[in-house]
């Protein structure tokens, strides 16, 4: 809201008896509330400070009602607009609300109605701006910046997510453990119509049968079924919204049987009674087993990876977008910062040095948990050093006597300067030994060294 009152209302109505009575009427009952009697100054005040609402008189003549809610939705989009007409103008007045109107009264105005249907038309902007804020928080936290990089294979998985999230198209997501595959379920969640529906996760991995079961499709709490309580399965849970299933390979033989009658007939059993019950579900699945071989060899359920995969996308490892490792290591370490209470001054470069050497096994989530460590263990307002990573990557990550360590963002003329004083190095300063391994002429080492040298 614009201000400390209920809200802020202008009032249109030439009629100045009436637009008199509407202005003390609201301001009675807590509204900052202006009243004029033309369009002009209408428009001039809408020009020179916001509202919260417009009441306006509808029909044509010196005030045109439906140029002033254009001119008020310019300003403000979720602006309340209530239209004033006489009865022989409620085509009008539909029309109205058609191009955004919230309401329509009719003369002669009923003052205690007309300050209701405000009252309910700003709690509804209330609630848009809460939805458009939770949105924003959610782009950020769910949306594609989720998803760090700027490398080509990120591009790539971007744009999947653009294209296919709008949909309604099953999605089986391949990728190793730890490379976010839960984070590009929520992407296309978030990036779908039903982004303010549930999305609701189970991660298979490492539960009885009986129990993923009992989560999918529900059961009833205690031991005398007929007494106890009903506990809802995740596809009820998941109905309109999304359901994410991490680990799809991992499901029993039965339960794959089970879970694509479900998808075939689009019901699930409820709890209690195991009658059918209609839902509306957007499956996505995740595993780091490529299932279309396990459907050749017999270890899966054929039909249920036909079901799955009708989309596929694949989420890259580190160590094929070590490009992305800045970005990635300079969010994590505010992030990380953030949960401990610290603020810190970044990282050296020999840092990332040290992790573009390194393969990342657990990938993303392996470098979260890395910095999570480093920062818990640097002072406050210092950088994160070479001596802070922990040991077996420094150790993994050693360059061997034949190798160059080079850093992401380096020139070539850096680069090419590297290569050549650490072939030196290696022929022992042997200048006619390094020319000939460089595959460059004598003279032009020598050039190149005294360029160095005055440099």
């Amino acid at each position: 809201m614009t201000s400390e009152a209920q809200g802020e209302v202008l009032v249109v109505e030439r009629d100045r008896e009436l637009g008199r009575a509407m202005l003390s009427y609201l301001r009675d009952h807590g509204y900052g509330a202006e009243w004029v009697d033309s369009a002009e100054k209408a428009f001039a005040c809408l020009d020179r400070r916001p509202f919260d609402a417009v009441v306006t008189e509808l029909g044509p003549g010196r005030i045109d009602g439906m140029r002033i809610l254009s001119a008020a939705k310019a300003h403000n989009p979720d602006l309340c607009a209530i239209l004033i007409a006489d009865a022989k103008h409620i085509d009008r007045a539909t029309e109205g609300i058609r191009q955004g109107a919230y309401d329509y009264q009719t003369r002669p105005v009923n003052l205690a109605k007309l300050e209701a249907i405000i009252q309910h038309g700003l709690a509804h902007q209330r609630l848009a701006l809460a939805k458009t804020e939770l949105h924003r928080r959610l782009d950020e936290r769910l949306g594609l910046t989720a998803l760090i990089g700027k490398s080509r294979l990120m591009a790539q998985l971007y744009n999947a997510v653009r294209q296919i999230g709008p949909s309604d198209a099953r999605v089986l997501i391949y990728g190793e453990p730890g490379a976010g595959k839960r984070l590009i379920a929520e992407a296309l969640h978030h990036n779908s119509p039903r982004r303010d529906e549930p999305f609701v996760s189970l991660d298979c991995r490492g539960l009885p049968e009986v129990v993923v079961r009992s989560e999918l499709f529900g059961y009833a709490v205690g031991r005398d079924m007929g007494n106890s309580p009903l506990r809802q399965g995740r596809f009820l849970l998941a109905d309109g919204g999304t359901l994410y299933l991490a680990g799809i390979d991992t499901l029993s033989p039965a339960l794959q049987e089970r879970l694509h009658q479900t998808l075939r007939t689009g019901k699930a059993p409820r709890p209690g009674d195991g009658r059918a019950v209609r839902v509306n579900v957007r499956l996505i699945a995740s595993t780091d087993q490529r299932l279309d071989r396990l459907a050749a060899q017999g270890a899966f359920d054929a039909r249920l990876h036909e079901a799955l995969s009708a989309v596929t996308i694949e989420a890259p490892p580190l160590r094929k977008r070590r490009e992305d490792l800045p970005l990635l290591v300079h969010r994590l370490i505010q992030e990380a910062a953030a949960r401990q209470g610290k603020t810190l001054g970044g990282c050296d470069g020999a840092v990332l040095d040290l992790f573009a050497r390194y393969d990342w096994p657990g990938n993303v989530r392996e470098l979260e948990n890395v910095i999570e460590g480093m920062v818990a263990a640097a002072r406050p307002n210092a950088r994160l050093r070479l001596q802070d990573a922990p040991q077996r990557i420094r150790a993994e990550s050693a360059p061997g006597s034949d190798e160059i360590r080079l850093r992401i963002g380096m020139t070539m003329e850096t680069v090419e300067r590297r290569v050549i004083e650490e072939t030196l190095r290696v022929c022992e300063n042997d200048k006619a030994r390094c020319a000939k391994t460089l595959g460059i002429g004598l003279r032009t080492l020598y050039r190149k060294l005294k360029t160095y040298e005055e440099g």
